[in-house]
């Protein structure tokens, strides 16, 4: 959207905050670079130029606006909407990869040459892997010495500085300020910790999303399918723990009507942005409720359901492999059975963690740590049986890769081989675990009857035949066609 001047400019001058992620203004004159809504007297035309990355802006030597803070903005969502190279290389660097593996890792994983990957990435957003992750780390910095009590050289460690110096040469560089001055300003601004319910040994912070969001079925989806021990709903949040590169965590997720809060407890300081990545994507806060509600609006028969309660995310997970075992216990049974099925999987294969602050009580239980399980010991018919442990085998031996990087449709072609895999599977996982906004469940017995209520086809084929107009966030639509039942996974839990 970078190169559409005259768009741009609109957005500027009228504050629109739906464009915020989507581009970046920078100011000839100040070098400074702001987001659309910055609240700032809009400067000439002729002194703004218009980049598609916050990285690409402190790559040509721009500072981050005091005001606006333009590198607190939610992300782009076209890196959730695309399957292509750059979009998988985006989310792989959001989860960390060039920090743990470097540029030859990030290659790697999309089956590409290092040069390919720099040169696809500069193209379309002015900027390298390693200027992407460094402008990754300096947002980190700010939003921990912003919004945390931690001293200055963890925040350092946990931003995945290699040293106090870099930190602070980089702070400096991007915002103009020292890390002691941004906390200093944070204070003034009321933006420090210290103003909410302090829990100790977690790191409290806002994840901003572009409004409207609709929590309910959101947070309801969540909690309602939540594994004892795996997940649960407490005191107005919905926690879970997580499996990290370095550690292990619990992450407590608060619905906010401009933010969602989030408190996370880390056994190592370094997993802090790829724990933050994990719980943005699972709540599919980078989404553009804005184009997504736009399109499904078109449909005058959807049209009543996204104005009655617009804003509705796609629930997604922080572990796809874990996803995919879920979505097989979960074939053809209740939620409860589901529940049950697989809080029994973690209690005999999870690993153990510590939850000071509530009852969870395990991970759920890796692809390796299942491998081994005996077929005769699960409750499932025979069939079902043999389609777990043929997806286990396959995430375990690596076969089946899944995850963010993932290429929908292969992963698609690889998961309808399996025995067992029919187009509900398949397209759930697609949905949920790999983030495809297009993924679409007609044969889905809650979508079947929505679909005859409102008067839509009810066969998958018909239905199939319609919701080409929807495309591509048929999975929105399926959110919304979901929540004309009346289901706990609906509704805000109380």
């Amino acid at each position: 959207m970078h190169t559409d001047t005259e768009r741009c400019v609109r957005a500027v001058r009228s504050k629109d905050a739906r464009f915020d992620g989507w581009f970046f203004t920078a100011v000839l004159t100040t070098r400074i670079y702001c987001r659309p809504s910055c609240p700032a007297v809009p400067p000439k035309v002729e002194n703004m130029t218009f980049l598609p990355s916050a990285a690409a802006c402190q790559q040509a030597g721009f500072r981050a606006c005091k005001r606006c803070r333009p590198d607190s903005s939610p992300g782009s969502p076209e890196w959730n909407a695309r399957a292509d190279a750059v979009a998988r290389a985006m989310r792989l660097i959001q989860d960390g990869v060039v920090d743990r593996e470097g540029v030859p890792g990030l290659a790697t994983r999309l089956g590409y040459s290092t040069r390919q990957v720099e040169r696809q990435l500069n193209a379309e957003l002015g900027a390298g892997p390693l200027a992407l992750a460094r402008a990754q780390r300096a947002q980190t910095a700010r939003l921990l010495v912003e919004t945390s009590e931690l001293p200055m050289a963890d925040v350092a460690f946990a931003a995945g500085f290699s040293s106090i110096r870099t930190f602070n040469d980089t702070v400096r560089e991007v915002f103009a300020l020292s890390p002691s001055e941004l906390r200093e300003r944070a204070a003034k601004a009321g933006r420090r910790p210290h103003a909410q319910p302090r829990v100790p040994g977690t790191i409290s912070l806002r994840l901003p999303f572009r409004a409207p969001l609709n929590p309910d079925n959101l947070f309801g989806h969540l909690a309602a399918t939540a594994v004892p021990g795996v997940e649960e709903w407490r005191d107005g949040a919905y926690r879970r723990t997580l499996r990290l590169p370095y550690g292990t965590g619990v992450a407590a997720l608060i619905p906010q009507p401009d933010h969602i809060g989030c408190r996370l407890a880390l056994t190592d300081l370094r997993d802090l942005t790829i724990a933050i990545s994990r719980c943005r994507w699972m709540l599919d806060l980078d989404a553009d409720p804005e184009a997504v509600d736009g399109q499904l609006r078109s449909d005058p028969l959807l049209a009543p359901l996204v104005d009655k309660a617009p804003g509705r995310r796609v629930p997604r997970t922080v572990d796809a492999a874990e996803f995919a075992v879920r979505a097989v216990l979960g074939q053809q049974v209740s939620t409860a059975a589901a529940r049950t099925h697989a809080a029994r999987l973690v209690s005999a294969y999870g690993e153990p963690v510590e939850d000071p602050q509530g009852g969870l009580t395990r991970l759920f239980p890796s692809p390796q740590a299942l491998a081994g399980l005996d077929p005769e010991s699960l409750a499932l018919p025979r069939s079902r049986r043999t389609t777990l442990t043929t997806l286990v085998a396959a995430l375990a031996d690596g076969s089946l890769p899944l995850g963010i990087d993932s290429d929908w449709d292969a992963a698609r072609a690889r998961l309808s081989a399996l025995p067992g895999f029919g187009p509900w599977t398949t397209e759930v996982i697609a949905m949920r675990a790999l983030g495809d906004p297009d993924a679409f469940l007609p044969s889905d017995l809650g979508v079947r009857r929505a679909a005859r209520r409102l008067g839509l086809p009810s066969t998958p084929s018909a239905l199939t035949a319609r919701a080409a107009d929807w495309r591509p966030w048929r999975a929105y639509a399926v959110q919304y066609l979901w929540a004309t039942d009346d289901h706990p996974v609906n509704h805000l839990p109380v």
